[in-house]
């Protein structure tokens, strides 16, 4: 037998499958625990993100950060100042680079804390976005 004669008989051979007796109670097992499996997924998946929006809710309602001094623990007040100075830090490093860019009267501090959180969030939603799309167009 030539290869020529060769390659299209295995493939005649692999696209015939072989009739098994069980085959149709094989299906109906398979596709009788993937709906199981299914269900108790859709359940679990949908019950953790129920719980995880009420969480996300409440936490969102009631942020308070705290940076200004006032009665409270030791700890904190050096926690706030801690994350004032770091805040300003990196405010003047923004500043400095948007200011080599003639971007300079654009006012960082203007901002509030939560402010600056949506606008971090957006960025990193749209971060995820092109990264996701990048991912589907190399499929």
């Amino acid at each position: 037998m030539s290869a020529d004669e060769f390659d299209p008989e295995i493939e005649r051979l692999f696209a015939r499958t072989p009739h098994l007796s069980d085959a149709a109670l094989f299906n109906a097992r398979v596709e009788q625990r993937l709906q199981k499996g299914s269900r108790v997924r859709v359940l679990a998946l949908g019950l953790a993100g129920v719980i995880g929006g009420a969480v996300a809710i409440r936490e969102t309602m009631s942020v308070n950060l705290g940076l200004t001094g006032g009665d409270g623990v030791v700890a904190g007040d050096a926690l706030g100042q801690g994350i004032r100075s770091t805040s300003l830090g990196i405010q003047s490093s923004v500043q400095g680079g948007l200011d080599q860019f003639g971007l300079g009267s654009l006012e960082l501090g203007s901002l509030g804390g939560m402010q600056m959180f949506w606008i971090a969030a957006g960025a990193l939603i749209a971060l995820a976005a092109a990264g996701v799309m990048k991912l589907s167009q190399e499929m």
